[in-house]
């Protein structure tokens, strides 16, 4: 059974489209859902919990139809919203647990889940400040106890760094990785930082201006091209590059390395070319793709239209 499942699952906001014909199935495990801010990304994950209802189309999410099971599918779900959720004059203990009991748990286990996750996310003595006293990044891991004290097979998580510095996201980026390695729990990271996504997600979900542009295992994505080669030096890179034009390699160079094709006479004439150059080659190795160099590509452009 897949994690979710959408046929041409469509949104639209009077005349702008926030999701368009959105047909993707998306196994279980830890899932990075990428765009740029209005790809369609939030409208997304608010359909699947049933908070938006879709112009047309629809979709499953753990084997349940979203028009058909909300209630039932909330309870099982676990959903970290990109904007503040909080309730500023509660507790941190108090409103996951409150949280607890809204998704089905009696109250008292509802408190003793909340003190574990509480305890997770780094809150210990700060669980029992008024959350109106926490700091952006206290604040930020409130939101990810309050979605998982239920326990739920499925977290969906919108923009879990943002607004953090990078101490706190990589914190943040720590406790998710944490959560991906336990069993029969599965992730759905939404963001557009490609950094948070490369070493933590193996599934791929890419979308702009509301559709879908790839949905594939991130280490396909990330997967070797043979037919281009990475190479670093050490001299003047201008130079290099030259001495690779005179001899007929194309190059494609960067701050700190030079990409080419695959040279015709082998890589004998890329030592020869860094010889005549005065240059040491320190590495030569196929290329691989990253997911921004993947992005870049494949969204040439900011988005035109879509809400996030």
């Amino acid at each position: 059974m897949d994690l979710i499942r959408s046929e041409s699952l469509t949104k639209r906001y009077g005349s702008v489209v926030g999701l368009s014909d959105l047909t993707v199935a998306i196994p279980a495990g830890t899932i990075a859902l990428v765009g740029p801010n209005g790809a369609g990304k939030s409208t997304f994950l608010r359909l699947l919990l049933g908070l938006l209802q879709p112009t047309a189309g629809t979709a499953q999410v753990l084997g349940m139809e979203i028009g058909l099971h909300g209630i039932a599918l909330r309870e099982r779900v676990g959903y970290m919203p990109e904007h503040d959720c909080l309730i500023p004059e509660m507790t941190g203990i108090g409103f996951v647990a409150y949280m607890g009991r809204l998704s089905g748990l009696p109250k008292s286990d509802a408190f003793g889940r909340a003190h574990d996750v509480l305890q997770f996310v780094g809150l210990r003595e700060e669980r029992y400040r008024k959350i109106s006293e926490y700091s952006v990044g206290m604040r930020q891991r409130v939101k990810l106890a309050q979605a998982i004290v239920h326990d739920p097979p499925l977290a969906l998580l919108d923009e879990p760094t943002a607004g953090l510095d990078p101490t706190g996201r990589a914190e943040m980026l720590a406790l998710l990785k944490a959560l991906s390695q336990t069993k029969g729990r599965s992730l759905v990271l939404s963001t557009h930082l490609l950094p948070d996504v490369e070493g933590l997600c193996d599934y791929l979900v890419v979308l702009n201006d509301g559709r879908l542009l790839v949905a594939a295992p991130t280490k396909e994505v990330l997967s070797v091209d043979s037919a281009e080669f990475v190479i670093r030096i050490k001299g003047d890179m201008s130079a290099f590059v030259g001495s690779l034009q005179r001899h007929g390699v194309v190059s494609r160079p960067a701050r700190h390395e030079v990409r080419i094709d695959r040279p015709a006479g082998g890589e004998r004439v890329l030592f020869e070319a860094a010889a005549e150059a005065d240059c040491q080659i320190r590495y030569l190795g196929p290329a691989t793709h990253s997911i921004e160099e993947l992005f870049l590509r494949l969204v040439p452009g900011p988005p035109t239209g879509a809400k996030s």
